[in-house]
């Protein structure tokens, strides 16, 4: 059963999650992961809600790897609200918030790095040349930190769920990924840590890449599978707003993240764009929710 917990136990070391989960795996709790990088919303919540549904012990990671952050992106910028952060994990009834520094990840003398291969080489891959690399790393790592029986990500960063997956079925590791649903506003904006920011212009101009996404579907709902048709959709519509610098449009397979020979209930349209200074990515499955 979930727990109840009221208060969150906060760790910064390697050793201290592990005794904390040894002794919760003493008691027979089943382990839940929900791996974040802070700036905590109501999707991470969404998150937490999910695993606390499916395990006993629930463990939230806040850590902004700089692995993934490429030489020219907002690493330092990066939201890191940590009283806040606890307050919400707290309250959502995380049992283990595993905080550590960068050092206590990447101690002096770090040579292995994981690399993402096919599955992260075109999309964000070719726009955030590395990322995946990084996030490949650090993933794998928290894994072998905590050991979890599942770990909880968001739909909202598709690529990196699909590369998530294939990295523990490629690398054998003994837990199961469980995929959440996208968390949005009531006006469709996806949740994000980089919403905060959009000023109020930029918030209403980055409506387009919902319209753009649900225009596609409605577009394959009503007959069309041609993924050159619905992509140039996509793209008409986010080029109404002229203040957004859209980095992709595309029609996915949502398994090998390539474009398939027509689109199909397996399919996704996918998203990134500019938005002023904040680059926000999306995603929509074709098939009716």
């Amino acid at each position: 059963m979930p727990t109840t917990a009221t208060s969150v136990n906060v760790v910064e070391t390697i050793a201290e999650a592990r005794a904390a989960i040894a002794k919760a795996r003493a008691d027979g709790a089943r382990i839940g992961l929900v791996p974040t990088m802070g700036a905590l919303h109501a999707g991470h919540i969404s998150l937490v809600d999910r695993a606390r549904r499916e395990t006993d012990f629930t463990v939230m990671s806040i850590f902004v790897n700089p692995l993934q952050f490429g030489p020219t992106e907002d690493l330092s910028r990066y939201p890191r609200p940590v009283e806040q952060d606890e307050k919400m994990s707290s309250e959502a009834g995380v049992d283990l918030l595993f905080r550590p520094s960068v050092d206590e990840m990447y101690p002096a003398g770090r040579t292995i790095t994981v690399i993402a291969g096919e599955l992260g080489k075109d999309w964000e891959g070719t726009s955030r040349p590395g990322h995946f690399d990084g996030v490949l790393t650090v993933v794998a790592k928290l894994f072998n930190i905590i050991q979890p029986d599942i770990a909880v990500f968001g739909r909202k960063d598709l690529q990196q769920a699909a590369l998530v997956s294939a990295l523990v079925r490629d690398l054998d590791m003994p837990l199961e990924i469980v995929l959440a649903p996208i968390v949005r506003e009531r006006d469709g904006l996806a949740l994000s840590s980089r919403n905060r920011y959009l000023s109020d212009e930029e918030r209403h101009r980055a409506l387009v890449l919902n319209r753009a996404l649900r225009a596609v579907r409605a577009q394959f709902a009503g007959g069309v599978t041609d993924v050159e048709t619905l992509e140039n959709t996509g793209r008409s519509i986010l080029s109404e707003e002229l203040e957004v610098k859209p980095d992709y449009f595309g029609v996915i397979d949502e398994t090998t993240f390539k474009r398939p020979a027509v689109a199909s209930g397996k399919s996704s349209a996918i998203v990134a764009a500019r938005v002023g200074n904040t680059r926000l990515i999306d995603n929509m499955s074709l098939a009716a929710e």
